[in-house]
C-alpha cells in the first residue's frame, strides 16, 4: 500500500509568505527611516559643524614666525639680534620611515641624543607636512657634505632659520637677558595671558631681562598661510597668507663703551654697578659680576655649561642689582643726618664732643666708632666727612626707629624700585611692627642705634642704593629708573620714547639737603674717606663710603681681615654723585667682600664718572687711602 500523501496546505504557506514579506517590508522601512532621519539630523541639524570640520581637515593655518626685534644700546650698537643658521629639517609626510632617516643622516652628520628628543618634541606638536629641525647650526662642511647626499634624503632638506645671537658675549648679560626653548612653564604661563595663538611656530621665549621683560614688544605678531592638503595630508597650495609682523626694537640708555669699562673696572671681583641719570632715571651702566654668555642659553645649554654656571661659588647667574642683598654700611649715613634735620634733632651748630663710643642711656655698652679715640668735635655735616659713627648713634636715638624708616621710604629703600627688568627684591627697613611679626620679638633700642650707621636687620640692593643716591642728587624727587629710552615699533617703523615717571617727591629744606651735600663733597676731599677718588678730578665729586659686615665680631674681639676666609670679609661700598653742583650721574658700588668702600668700591666708581662726564679712558686706579687702619689691632671698620 502507498503511503498517503500529505496534501499541501497552499493556504497557509501564503499566509506566512505575506507575513514574512510584511515583516520584511517593515525592517526595510525602519531602517531606510533611520537612514533619512540621520541624513537629515547630519545635513540639516548638524550642517554648519560638519561643514566645518570637513574645511579644517581640508584647510590648514601654517603659522609664519616674526622676525624678533633689536635691542640696541644708546649709540646703536647692537646688543641682541637675529641671524640666519643652517638647519637640517624633515617634513615627515614625505618620508616613509623618519627613524631610518635620522640614523643614516647620523653616519653624516653628527646627531645627539639631545637632537633626537628635540626632534621628536617639535614633531608631535606639528602637522605631518610641516618640516621640523633635526639638526642647527650646520657648519659650512657638515652643510656641503650633506648637499652632496641631499638625493638619499627625500623629504630632508636644508634650511636657513632666524637665531638669536648676543654679538657682545658677556657685557650686560644679566641686563639684555637671554631667550630659551619654550617649556610648559612658559606655556601655562602664555595660556594665563591668552598669547598662545602668537606662539604658534615659535620655539623660543625671553627667560630673564630685557628679553624677558619686554616679551611682547620683542616677539611681534605671527603670521599663517592657509593651506589646502590632501587625504594623505600633503600640502596641495596655499589659499592665503597674512604676513607676520616683526617685533619692535629696544633702544636702551646704556652706553656699551661705558658698560665694558665698569664691567673691567671690577677685575676678577664680585659685585654690583649701578650707575643713574638723576633728572630723568635712565640707567647709565648696570654692572652684575661675575657675568655670563647669553648664546649659551638660545639653543639649550650644554650640561657641563650649566654645571659651571650653577655651581659656581662666585653664583654668576645671580642678577646683583636687584637680587643681591646687603647692609648699607655707613652709605646710610646721609639719610639718616637728612632725617634728623628734616625733624630738628639737629639744628646747626649742634655738634657733639666724639671719645671714640657712644655709651647707650641707662647702661654700661659702649657701642664703638671706627676710629679709636674718636674724632673730637664733630657737627652734622663732620659726621658725613669723616663717617663718625658715634654721631650716628646718639641721632638715631634721638630719631627713633619709626620715624627713620619713615622718612628713608621716601628714599626708596625697603622698596621696589620699579625698574623695567622682572625679579627686583625689595631689601628690608626694619621697624618694630616687622620685627614682632617676623621674630615675634619687642625692638631694642641698641636696634635702633646700628641701624643708624646702617648695621643690624637693614638690607639694600645695589639698584635701592643708586636710586636713593639719585635722589638726594635731585633734591628729593624719585625718578622711576628704566633701561629703554625708546621703542620702535615693528609695524610702522615708529619710535615710541618712554616717558619720564615721576614716582615720589619729599619736600626738604634747602639749607639742610645742602648741608648733607657739603658732607658728602667733603668725603672726597683731603681729610675725607675717600680724598684720593677725588684727587685730581676737574669736577666735584659728592660722596660717601660703606663697609658692611658679613660676619659678626665678638664684642672685644679686633677685626682682622687677614685671618677671615676671603669670602667672610666685609663688603665695600661707595656712593656718588657728580659733577655735585649740577649731577649728570649718580651711582653705587659694592665689592663683595671688598673690605673698605675707599679703597676697593670708589676707584671703580671714578673710572665709570671720568669716562662719562671727560670721555676719559680708564687708567690704573689711584691707591686710595682707607678709611681705617688694616692692622690686626684695629677694630671693626664701618667705612
Amino acid at each position: 500500500m502507498h503511503p498517503r500523501s500529505e496534501l499541501k496546505n497552499t493556504q497557509r504557506e501564503q499566509h506566512l509568505f505575506r507575513l514574512r514579506l510584511g515583516v520584511s517590508a517593515l525592517l526595510v522601512f525602519i531602517c531606510f527611516g533611520i537612514l533619512a532621519g540621520r541624513f537629515f539630523y547630519l545635513q540639516f541639524l548638524k550642517y554648519d559643524y560638519y561643514q566645518t570640520l570637513a574645511e579644517s581637515n581640508r584647510i590648514s593655518l601654517v603659522p609664519i614666525v616674526p622676525n624678533r626685534g633689536l635691542i640696541l644700546d644708546r649709540n646703536g650698537v647692537v646688543l641682541a639680534h637675529n641671524f640666519f643658521v643652517y638647519t637640517l629639517e624633515i617634513t615627515p609626510s614625505k618620508v616613509e620611515n623618519v627613524e631610518d632617516t635620522i640614523n643614516n643622516i647620523s653616519q653624516l652628520i653628527e646627531v645627539t641624543s639631545s637632537d633626537r628628543k628635540r626632534f621628536k618634541k617639535l614633531r608631535d606638536q606639528s602637522h605631518s607636512f610641516e618640516s621640523v629641525p633635526l639638526r642647527a647650526h650646520l657648519t659650512e662642511e657638515e652643510a656641503a657634505r650633506f648637499a652632496v647626499n641631499r638625493y638619499r634624503f627625500p623629504g630632508v632638506e636644508i634650511r636657513s632659520r632666524l637665531f638669536r645671537h648676543y654679538p657682545q658675549g658677556t657685557l650686560g648679560s644679566h641686563l639684555i637677558g637671554y631667550i630659551g626653548r619654550i617649556n610648559d612653564v612658559d606655556l601655562k604661563t602664555l595660556g594665563e595671558r591668552e598669547d598662545l595663538p602668537n606662539y604658534k611656530g615659535t620655539d623660543h621665549i625671553g627667560k630673564v631681562g630685557l628679553e624677558q621683560y619686554y616679551e611682547r614688544q620683542l616677539h611681534g605678531v605671527t603670521g599663517f598661510q592657509q593651506v589646502e592638503i590632501d587625504a594623505d595630508g600633503h600640502a596641495v597650495r596655499v589659499l592665503s597668507s597674512t604676513a607676520p609682523i616683526p617685533g619692535d626694537n629696544l633702544t636702551l640708555s646704556i652706553d656699551s663703551k661705558l658698560q665694558d669699562i665698569a664691567e673691567k673696572a671690577f677685575g676678577n671681583r664680585r659685585g654690583a654697578l649701578v650707575a643713574l641719570n638723576p633728572a630723568n632715571g635712565e640707567v647709565l651702566a648696570y654692572v652684575s659680576q661675575p657675568t655670563f654668555d647669553p648664546n649659551l642659553f638660545v639653543d639649550g645649554i650644554d650640561p657641563d655649561s650649566w654645571k659651571g654656571l650653577n655651581e659656581s661659588l662666585d653664583k654668576p647667574l645671580i642678577n646683583r642689582p636687584l637680587r643681591g642683598v646687603y647692609p648699607p654700611g655707613s652709605t646710610f649715613k646721609p639719610f639718616v643726618a637728612l632725617a634728623g634735620l628734616e625733624a630738628g634733632k639737629r639744628e646747626p651748630p649742634f655738634s657733639i664732643g666724639d671719645p671714640g663710643f657712644y655709651t647707650l642711656p641707662g647702661s654700661s655698652h659702649q657701642y664703638r666708632d671706627w676710629k679709636p679715640g674718636g674724632h673730637g668735635s664733630v657737627d652734622v655735616q663732620r659726621a658725613i666727612t669723616v663717617s663718625c659713627d658715634t654721631f650716628f648713634y646718639g641721632l638715631a636715638l634721638d630719631l627713633g626707629i619709626d620715624n627713620l624708616a619713615s622718612f628713608a621710604s621716601h628714599f626708596g629703600f625697603g622698596k621696589k624700585t620699579g625698574i623695567d627688568i622682572d625679579g627686583e627684591l625689595s631689601g628690608l627697613l626694619p621697624t618694630p611692627a616687622w620685627k614682632a611679626k617676623r621674630w615675634k620679638q619687642k625692638w631694642y633700642p641698641g636696634e635702633t642705634l646700628i641701624t643708624g650707621i646702617g648695621q643690624g636687620y637693614t638690607l639694600v640692593t645695589p639698584m635701592q642704593l643708586a636710586q636713593a643716591t639719585a635722589i638726594l642728587a635731585n633734591n628729593g624727587t624719585a625718578v622711576r629708573p628704566h633701561l629703554v629710552t625708546g621703542i620702535q615699533e615693528g609695524s610702522n617703523g615708529v619710535t615710541r620714547p618712554i616717558p619720564v615717571q615721576i614716582m615720589d617727591k619729599v619736600e626738604l629744606n634747602q639749607q639742610h639737603i645742602e648741608l648733607v651735600k657739603q658732607g658728602m663733597m667733603g668725603v672726597t676731599q683731603p681729610g675725607g674717606t675717600a680724598a684720593s677718588i677725588g684727587a685730581g678730578a676737574p669736577y666735584l665729586i659728592a660722596a660717601k663710603t660703606g663697609t658692611a659686615q658679613v660676619v659678626g665680631i665678638k664684642h672685644g674681639e679686633k677685626y682682622n681681615a687677614s685671618a677671615l676666609d676671603e669670602r667672610h670679609r666685609d663688603h665695600a661700598l661707595f656712593i656718588a654723585y657728580a659733577p655735585a653742583e649740577d649731577p649728570k650721574i649718580a651711582l653705587a658700588v659694592i665689592v663683595e667682600n671688598g673690605g673698605h668702600g675707599g679703597s676697593a668700591a670708589g676707584p671703580i666708581a671714578r673710572q665709570v664718572m671720568d669716562y662719562y662726564l671727560l670721555g676719559k679712558e680708564p687708567t690704573p686706579p689711584p691707591t686710595a687711602i682707607p678709611d681705617a687702619p688694616a692692622k690686626p689691632t684695629e677694630p671693626e671698620p664701618h667705612d
